[in-house]
């Protein structure tokens, strides 16, 4: 499901609802952990996606693949609010809800989310120093790298934070390269 202004303003109240959970129990960043890996498995799996989405699966069919995920060991608050959108009919909404509960840890923990994309993977160290640029840029305690790897940009990085482009790859340099010649 594509994300719009309708579903963020759903899925607000739950991730704040989820967040209040984590805050009491002093897990935020453990559940954050666990978010981070469910969101991994909603984005691997289209047909896990498919399979929460679809409104003819009954609840209980859904119930029990979530406890089949999380199994026993799991985080138990984590599971039963999973089974609480089950039953609100809320669980297609999951990916969002897990993406405004990162937001709001964010938010919490005075770090910024800066999308990388590059043309190659990026060792540690250019990590690191595309860290401490969006530290620069933005005064925030920590940064959070959000890297994708697009080899249309020939080489180089975009780097992306918040509403703030900074395009640092070939591919924008030979565009702007065309604009100043075309221009002239």
């Amino acid at each position: 499901m594509k994300t719009n202004i309708a579903t963020a303003e759903i899925a607000q109240p739950y991730a704040e609802a989820l967040m209040s959970i984590a805050q009491s129990k002093n897990q935020t960043e453990g559940f954050g952990e666990d978010v981070r890996s469910l969101l991994n498995l909603l984005s691997d799996s289209e047909q896990l996606r498919n399979f929460f989405g679809n409104p003819f699966i009954p609840p209980e069919d859904k119930k029990a693949v979530i406890s089949r995920i999380f199994g026993e060991g799991a985080n138990t608050y984590l599971r039963n609010f999973l089974m609480l959108l089950v039953d609100r009919r809320r669980i297609l909404l999951l990916e969002d809800i897990c993406q405004q509960y990162l937001a709001l840890l964010r938010q919490i923990k005075q770090t910024v989310l800066a999308e990388v994309i590059s043309a190659v993977p990026l060792s540690e160290a250019q990590q690191q120093a595309v860290k401490e640029k969006v530290i620069a840029m933005t005064n925030a305690r920590e940064v959070e790298l959000d890297t994708k790897i697009d080899r249309d940009i020939i080489g180089g990085v975009i780097i992306k934070v918040g509403s703030q482009v900074i395009d640092a790859s070939l591919r924008g340099q030979l565009r702007r390269l065309s604009l100043r010649l075309t221009s002239a």
